[in-house]
């Protein structure tokens, strides 16, 4: 007898057999012992978790002669027939071979034909792999089939089948196995077939199934087969090493090693996104019960020395590389690409690099102890010793035009020109001075200064800055203030035209609550008078209260009127200059065309 693969001669043969799917087997148990069985089923979930299997096993009970509390007999002719593959009972049709409406057309031909048993069974595998017109053609007869039929549906991926396929069926969801239970499920396989393995055996398929039932069993079979375990994964654990460290050698020296074996460098990209997976589940606080124990602690460790960005971060990486090697001449390159941003970010520059940056920053900071707080009190500085003798009395001051010349200190370096500087120095001009004379009233020679502390040099006068006006004065604001409020702020927040036009003009003086601002002529006062309201809003809005103007003609000496009107002045006099003393003699229009063209002559003159 040829030899049989361990999943299929281990495949559940009954309801208590299939392991991990309580909830499935539980309902479909009690709908056949109550007689509630329906018209069809759609079983969904990951590859090997018992599907085709559950669906058999629903076909025995439906026709089994000796029934068990809903579990079939497993020893009837029905039973035996449907195990071996030779019940007219069982229909079985791939779903991704016969996807066409010719294909879907001939079943519901054959379905109202009758069976040996009470029910016959028809399971669509993979049915997501059906055409729209394939899928469009079986629903009529899935939703009202004869009464001896049922139909079971099962597939990988049940968002590709269309909602009103899976609104005519009862949908039960497969998952993958527990860690725990598939690895009792191995012992007792390797015990039953008498298999020689190492004890290490049981961890090593564990990973490779994956939660899969059959994926597990194949990979038990191939390590029966060859005897020990062989490729345990070591260069997919030294990868999630080096991007745990930041370790760019590590990570390029475990890809060199892995592909000089032999090992695809998909398969090893695979399997790095299946460790940082499990690493993710961890951060995010999720349940790893698809991972054995001894797996579960290593992708522990490794999520207490990764962050939950860098985590993202590299599965985003990893998983562009893997769609990027379909297409890349070597697969190599694009998975140590992806190492190489991961294990430097600074050789990245977009967003998840600069926040891995920061996240490895916070780490470090974190991680180092905190500096320890001083106790001594602050340093004050010592107060000067007193004299120990009276200091010698200052010679008389003298002025600094009789003295011998001195040594100027250096002059300062001039400040930049500021765009009120213009104003400020019109205005140092028109203000009289009111200082004294350094060389009036000098002191008497005789008379000698108190014996106080010796009197410093007279620095230079160093210019003043001027001081920002206030933002809302309690009085209105002066000449001074004006002009320069209206030169550093004022004056550069107006329009175009209004900044150009009151530009030439400058504050004569304040009159109460109001300011006198002359303009060169009446024509350009007449003019800024249209634009007044906009200059008041603008210096209301730089003082912090209502300043109104007053515009006058320069060098104006009229008195200031009663109401907030400019003063008009009456219009000069229109003077042609045709009847000045010096106007040149008119022209007639003969005289311009024989200048404009030389040598012409006139033939006529129409009058």
């Amino acid at each position: 007898m040829a030899y049989q693969s361990l999943y299929r001669r281990y495949r559940p043969r009954r309801f208590a057999e299939v392991r991990g799917q309580a909830q499935v087997v539980g309902a479909l148990r009690n709908s056949v012992r109550e007689d509630r069985v329906s018209h069809a089923y759609l079983f969904s979930g990951p590859r090997g978790t018992g599907k085709t299997s559950t669906a058999r096993i629903l076909a025995k009970a439906l026709n089994c002669v000796d029934l068990d509390d809903g579990e079939p007999c497993g020893v009837c002719d029905s039973c035996v027939a449907i195990d071996a593959g030779t019940s007219y009972d069982l229909q079985e049709l791939d779903a991704a071979s016969n996807n066409k409406v010719d294909d879907i057309r001939d079943l519901i031909e054959r379905v109202a034909l009758g069976s040996p048993g009470r029910t016959k069974v028809y399971i669509l595998d993979e049915v997501h792999m059906l055409s729209t017109g394939a899928s469009n053609a079986l629903l009529k007869t899935l939703e009202e089939p004869p009464a001896h039929v049922v139909f079971v549906l099962a597939t990988t991926d049940p968002h590709k089948v269309l909602p009103t396929i899976r609104s005519r069926t009862q949908h039960f969801e497969f998952h993958l196995l527990p860690a725990d239970e598939l690895a009792d499920h191995v012992r007792w396989v390797i015990g039953d077939a008498g298999l020689d393995v190492a004890a290490d055996a049981v961890e090593h398929v564990l990973r490779q199934g994956g939660g899969s039932a059959r994926d597990t069993l194949s990979a038990l079979d191939q390590v029966a087969a060859a005897g020990s375990v062989g490729e345990r994964g070591e260069e997919a654990e030294a990868l999630v090493d080096a991007v745990c460290d930041g370790d760019v050698g590590l990570a390029l020296r475990s890809v060199a090693d892995a592909v000089t074996a032999g090992r695809d460098p998909r398969t090893l990209g695979e399997a790095l996104l299946a460790r940082l997976r499990d690493v993710f589940l961890l951060r995010m606080g999720a349940s790893l019960d698809h991972v054995p124990d001894a797996e579960r602690q290593r992708a522990a460790a490794w999520a207490e020395r990764i962050g939950d960005r860098a985590t993202t971060r590299a599965l985003e990486e990893v998983g562009a590389a893997l769609l990027e090697m379909r297409q890349a001449p070597d697969p190599r390159i694009p998975l140590e690409v992806a190492l190489v941003r991961l294990t430097r970010p600074e050789a990245g520059t977009d967003l998840g690099a600069l926040a891995a940056r920061v996240e490895r920053l916070e780490q470090t900071l974190a991680a180092a102890p905190p500096p320890a707080p001083s106790l001594a009190p602050p340093e004050r500085p010592a107060p000067a010793p007193p004299s120990a003798s009276p200091s010698p009395p200052s010679p008389p001051i003298t002025p600094r035009t009789a003295g011998p010349a001195r040594s100027a200190p250096p002059a300062p370096p001039a400040p930049a020109a500021r765009p009120g500087d213009a104003a400020r120095a019109a205005l140092a001009r028109s203000r009289p001075s009111s200082d004294p004379p350094a060389s009036s009233n000098p002191p008497p020679a005789a008379e000698p200064a108190p014996p106080a502390a010796p009197l410093a040099a007279v620095p230079e006068p160093a210019p003043v800055p001027a001081p920002a006006p206030p933002a809302a004065p309690e009085g209105f604001p002066g000449r001074d203030a004006l002009t320069l409020g209206w030169a550093d702020a004022v004056l550069p927040r107006l329009g175009g035209l209004t900044k150009a036009m009151f530009a030439v003009g400058r504050f004569l003086a304040v009159e109460g609550e109001r300011a006198v601002f002359a303009l060169p002529n009446e024509v350009h006062r007449q003019k800024c008078a249209q634009k007044q309201a906009e200059v008041e809003d603008a210096l209301a809005s730089h003082f912090g209260r209502p300043v109104p103007l007053r515009l006058v003609v320069d060098g104006s000496t009229a008195e200031p009127s009663d109401g907030g009107a400019p003063d008009v002045l009456e219009e000069p006099d229109v003077v042609d200059v045709a009847h000045l003393p010096d106007a040149p003699a008119p022209r007639s229009d003969v005289d311009r065309l024989t200048e404009a063209f030389p040598g012409s002559q006139l033939l006529q003159e129409d009058t």
